[in-house]
């Protein structure tokens, strides 16, 4: 069963609180997911970034905006509980309670005015203001990998092989740009084949080659280069590529003793964003939340 738009988690959430005591959003998460009849393929979803469960985002916001509607009250920190307005709306006996319903009450209009701006985001109601945010972030963090990876296939080999050298001492390879330049960059197929520091002690080594292609790389290319570890004494190996790796190359990795790490284009857009390489930041957005611990009194 998909999981339920945000808007549906308002009236489960509205109804935990029928019983006039207070609940933690900890209670509450557990009684709408009950509710909403919520299966653990549902509770696994998670936001944009990766960390938190949508239905916990959907369940947070919807208590907020019953607060921000003056349908609940927060007697203490921590807990919530409901007001007269609440149990009004709860006497409607509707179905479905809506961000309309909550429209109606000008303290919450406000509230609306503040945090959307003078347009709603198209089907906005549908998803929570951390589900917008943390979408928005992906959309733009897709859009940029596509932009790096259209880069990558322009520039010369040579520039090319700057990159990668750049990426991997960003990621902790080869000790400085110049020791890893300097076991990097034989002259190769549109790319680079050569060895670099695992770690900054050259405790370990790690075979690296990068095809700068624009067709799939297949399982004779990641094959050639497994032999050349045997003759290079490396048991471990990345292969780079600017397009991607055909399904009988992925199968071929998993099945051979050496360890080679396959990276393909997309892959290394995104390690080229999470590193710094090649992109600057342009605006920085810290997602904060209430520290209600701070405005108790002694």
């Amino acid at each position: 069963m998909p999981l339920p738009d945000f808007q549906s988690f308002l009236l489960p959430a509205l109804r935990v609180f029928a019983d006039g005591k207070t609940h933690s959003l900890k209670e509450v998460r557990e009684h709408v997911s009950q509710q909403l009849q919520l299966d653990p393929e549902s509770r696994a979803l998670l936001l944009a970034d990766g960390r938190t469960p949508v239905y916990v985002s959907r369940t947070h916001w919807a208590i907020t905006y019953l607060y921000r509607a003056g349908a609940l009250a927060r007697p203490e920190r921590g807990v919530y509980q409901i007001t007269g307005r609440g149990l009004e709306l709860l006497g409607r006996n509707v179905d479905r309670l809506t961000v309309r319903h909550l429209m109606e009450f000008p303290e919450f209009r406000e509230f609306m005015q503040a945090e959307r701006g003078p347009q709603p985001p198209p089907n906005g109601d549908d998803e929570s203001p951390e589900e917008r945010l943390a979408n928005a972030w992906r959309q733009l963090r897709e859009s940029l990998a596509k932009e790096i990876l259209d880069k990558l296939r322009q520039v010369s080999p040579a520039y090319f092989e700057k990159i990668v050298v750049d990426l991997l001492v960003a990621m902790g390879y080869g000790g400085s740009v110049e020791d890893a330049a300097s076991v990097l960059g034989r002259a190769g197929d549109e790319g680079i084949d050569g060895m670099i520091k695992e770690d900054k002690l050259g405790l370990d080594v790690v075979y690296v080659q990068a095809k700068r292609w624009s067709q799939n790389v297949g399982r004779p290319e990641v094959q050639a280069f497994a032999g050349s570890l045997e003759g290079a004494r490396a048991r471990k190996g990345v292969f780079i590529t600017t397009s991607d790796f055909t399904q009988d190359a992925r199968e071929y990795v998993k099945r051979i003793e050496k360890k080679i790490v396959l990276i393909d284009g997309r892959q290394l857009a995104e390690l080229m964003i999470d590193h710094d390489v090649g992109v600057t930041v342009a605006h920085t957005y810290k997602l904060k939340r209430l520290d209600s611990d701070y405005f108790e009194e002694e």
